[in-house]
């Protein structure tokens, strides 16, 4: 037996239940983008075009597009000013990859207007980083040390993490809006095409909310295996 004790307990029905709330957003997300990839913009536009037509249309010169490998792998990094599309979400033109791209343009706008969500992720993304390397080892030490002190701090480096996902919700929610406002102001889609968008963009923030709930309960039951302990030790 350990200082701490490693055995099987019933706080593992946390991280069951975590798994399972993110396999299914990512179910779903797969679910929508597979239907709504089948369904092309009576525009024709491509997410490519797209994409770009919404830069035009706000003046942001600057920002670049790019086509990357993977599936779903779109991003927006405000370093490089480069928005990252996909290979679906760069040449179809199908709702789903349109909604996807207007999603990382929706980024872009967060970025130009200074929105302060955006800026408080990217100005603890280092912490987080730093948490999330060093968060597990360390309290791996304090444990087989029976060290209290590091036990503690492991704890609150996984919970920047959890800071991090939360901080990232409201960013990815109004990149969303943001997306749906652009694809109306330029008639990318028409008013029909609209819901199906929304739809879309819908189920993939849920992934981040599932993403949210799993890692609470990852540190809920680190809290509850470790933390009513370090205190009384």
């Amino acid at each position: 037996m350990y200082p701490y004790g490693f055995y099987f307990d019933r706080t593992y029905f946390l991280v069951l239940i975590g798994l399972v709330i993110s396999m299914f957003a990512q179910a779903n997300i797969n679910a929508k983008f597979n239907k709504y990839r089948k369904i092309r913009s009576k525009r024709g536009l491509t997410g490519a075009e797209a994409a770009q037509m919404v830069l035009d249309y706000n003046n942001y010169r600057d920002i670049s597009i790019k086509r990357v490998g993977g599936s779903l792998s779109d991003y927006f990094n405000p370093m490089t000013k480069e928005v990252a599309l996909s290979a679906t979400s760069f040449e179809d033109s199908s709702i789903a990859s349109l909604a996807v791209a207007l999603h990382e343009i929706g980024h872009v706008i967060q970025f130009k207007e200074g929105y302060i969500p955006l800026r408080v992720k990217s100005f603890i993304v280092p912490a987080v980083n730093f948490g999330s390397r060093l968060s597990f080892p360390i309290l791996l030490v304090g444990v087989f040390l029976s060290q209290p002190k590091l036990v503690t701090i492991g704890l609150a480096l996984f919970s920047l993490t959890l800071l991090f996902q939360i901080v990232t919700l409201p960013v990815e929610f109004d990149a969303s809006r943001r997306a749906i406002l652009a694809l109306e102001k330029t008639h990318i889609l028409d008013e029909s095409e609209i819901p199906g968008a929304k739809d879309m963009l819908g189920s993939a923030a849920l992934t981040y909310v599932a993403a949210t709930l799993a890692t609470a309960l990852q540190l809920l039951r680190l809290f509850l295996l470790f933390g009513n302990r370090s205190r009384r030790d």
